[in-house]
């Protein structure tokens, strides 16, 4: 259950935010800030490319390096083919994850390894093992953590990974929505210098800007009525989420949006791009989640009960509406179902300061609704 009354009063926020996760999704403009002034002083703005990777590989642990590695394969688009390294191991632990360069891997080819935490034995000997292939590696993790002090004996660069402004690395502060961001940004710089995507220092400010921006609209001292990430937050109480995306970047947004609504605040949701979304979800839709399923007897007390969980469609756009889209037909059918739809698209901008907005505010709304299912437990 959610409790909608702690959304528009700051002060209990703050007082549930233990995790200081609304301090983490205010902060991401300043995050890309540090970041981007970080990745100029380890040198990745003064790299000249002698010619394109053939292919771009990413490894590291937890929710904000899969969505680093989701943007950037999104932003990278068909100028290089971008891959995850899944982990293995016996548990979610630092010390347990290991991870393996496939065998085709070579002197051709970029490793990055992004880490918020950077105490992972498992990353230094991918490191290692890159250095005997060839790999170019570069790491983004905390300064002087371990991983850090051994990306030099590989010959690789590392990055120390942005922190709060005017704080020192905590590595609670690492759990939050700032994350991405302060791992995002200087490999956004490095692949802007190799030519795989367009992310210039004007860019990176745009950024920022807008990041900010959409802090102050969905900061906690702004009421739901007219904040974005409330709004969305209340109408996702007791719902299953569908993320159904339209447009390039918005994929990974609604992927990351999933992700972060399952580890942040503990509800399930789906994500698909649209139109392969409608035949993927359309079956939720007329089944026991539809908005009018109601499998029990008309007649018992449903005072004390909770309510059944129905889906809801939340609709995200890279850009606003125009040409070949299938908007209409989502809407379509989610209303011919009595499905309530939450729709969002950013301002106009830039592709990443679009992508940004996106991120922003669904950030935002996981962490309200992480919230306020707190301050109702």
């Amino acid at each position: 259950m959610l409790d909608e009354s702690l959304l528009d009063d700051p002060e209990a926020l703050a007082r549930v935010d233990r995790r200081g996760l609304l301090r983490g999704a205010a902060e991401s403009g300043a995050r890309v800030r540090t970041a981007a002034r970080h990745a100029a002083e380890a040198g990745l703005a003064e790299i000249k490319a002698e010619g394109r990777p053939r292919a771009v590989l990413i490894a590291g642990p937890g929710t904000a390096a899969a969505g680093v590695a989701d943007l950037l394969a999104a932003l990278a688009g068909a100028a290089c083919p971008v891959t995850r390294l899944h982990s293995s191991g016996v548990a979610p632990a630092p010390g347990a994850l290991r991870w393996t360069l496939p065998g085709w891997a070579g002197s051709v080819d970029l490793l990055l390894l992004v880490t918020t935490d950077g105490s992972e034995p498992g990353l230094a000997l991918l490191a290692e093992q890159a250095y005997r292939r060839g790999c170019t590696v570069v790491a983004v993790a905390p300064q002087n953590s371990p991983l850090s002090e051994s990306i030099g004996g590989v010959h690789g660069l590392a990055v120390p990974m942005a922190t709060a402004p005017y704080e020192e690395y905590d590595e609670s502060a690492t759990a939050g929505p700032g994350a991405l961001w302060a791992l995002l940004t200087p490999l956004l710089v490095l692949l802007d210098r190799v030519g795989l995507l367009t992310a210039s220092p004007d860019t990176l400010r745009l950024v920022a800007d807008r990041l900010d921006r959409t802090a102050e609209r969905c900061g906690p001292a702004i009421a739901t009525y007219s904040n974005p990430a409330k709004m969305l937050a209340s109408e996702l109480a007791d719902s299953l989420p569908l993320v159904w995306t339209e447009g390039q970047y918005a994929g990974p947004a609604g992927r990351r949006f999933a992700a972060v609504l399952a580890e942040l605040a503990g509800r399930p949701a789906l994500s698909a791009e649209l139109p392969e979304a409608l035949p993927a979800h359309g079956v939720l839709l007329a089944g026991a989640f539809a908005a009018g399923a109601d499998p029990g007897d008309f007649f018992r007390d449903r005072v004390d009960e909770p309510q059944p969980m129905h889906a809801r469609v939340v609709l995200l756009r890279d850009r606003p509406t125009g040409g070949l889209s299938a908007a209409p037909t989502a809407r379509e059918l989610a209303l011919s179902h009595d499905t309530a739809i939450s729709e969002l698209e950013p301002e106009e901008g830039s592709e990443l300061e679009n992508l940004a907005e996106l991120l922003a505010i669904t950030d935002f709304a996981a962490v309200y609704l992480a919230l306020a299912s707190a301050g109702r437990s």
